[in-house]
């Protein structure tokens, strides 16, 4: 599980984050949601090490984050999957997963057939270049990418943007499936806060780098002060 307690990050004068509190529980997707520039990206990039926190911990199964190198991070189990998804395109889909792959102590072969059962469609296209995917195809390859390295906690910032409503709903189904197929710690950033809360066991709402909710999916679903002034969520 990842615990994130007093977390606070500035930039020079802005603080992006302000003592933000939560618990990601292991296999269970943790939603993290809120409007443009409410701090959800830099959150989980100071989770994976890429952004240094002012104050506060971080901690996966009593370990501590904060200070250790992001290629550290990684190798203690934590994937992280970008905005933007950040597939190299003059790479095959195959060439991608080996990337992945480079810096974890896994099975290769087995590794890659895995990604090929869980996402058929990059088997099929193993030696085509990422560039020629569809959005939902790169998402896919991007999640793919970091599951093959085995990890216990996947961030994941925005996997729906750009998707159609269609695509997003499949990728929604997909990232809880693994979750509890393979018993995941999993925080979701999301925009489409509907989407996300469907899927989601807990929901974590910033405003301006703080947290204004911390409860049950489902409750911060019902809440309808929250859904219109947060969320941008109106019947």
């Amino acid at each position: 599980m990842i615990t994130i307690d007093n977390l606070s990050v500035s930039f020079g004068a802005v603080q992006a984050l302000r003592d933000v509190t939560f618990l990601a529980e292991t296999g269970q997707i943790t939603a993290v949601l809120g409007a443009n520039g409410a701090g959800k990206t830099t959150l989980l990039r100071t989770i994976s090490g890429l952004e240094e926190p002012t104050s506060g911990t971080i901690l996966m199964d009593g370990q501590a984050l904060v200070h250790k190198k992001t290629e550290d991070i990684a190798r203690m189990g934590v994937g992280h999957v970008p905005e933007g998804r950040g597939v190299i395109g003059e790479f095959t889909v195959e060439e991608n997963l080996r990337l992945g792959a480079m810096m974890a102590k896994v099975n290769l072969q087995k590794g890659l057939e895995e990604q090929y059962e869980q996402f058929p469609v990059l088997g099929e296209r193993r030696k085509q270049h990422a560039a020629k995917l569809s959005g939902g195809e790169r998402q896919m390859l991007a999640m793919a990418r970091a599951l093959i390295a085995e990890p216990s906690v996947l961030l994941l910032d925005e996997p729906s943007l750009g998707l159609a409503p269609l695509v997003t709903a499949q990728l929604m189904l997909t990232i809880r499936s693994l979750c509890e197929s393979r018993d995941l710690t999993v925080i979701l950033v999301e925009q489409n806060a509907s989407s996300a809360l469907r899927i989601a066991h807990h929901a974590v709402v910033l405003h301006v780098g703080s947290v204004v909710a911390n409860d049950v999916a489902s409750t911060v679903a019902e809440d309808e002060n929250l859904r219109q002034y947060y969320l941008g969520l109106v019947e």
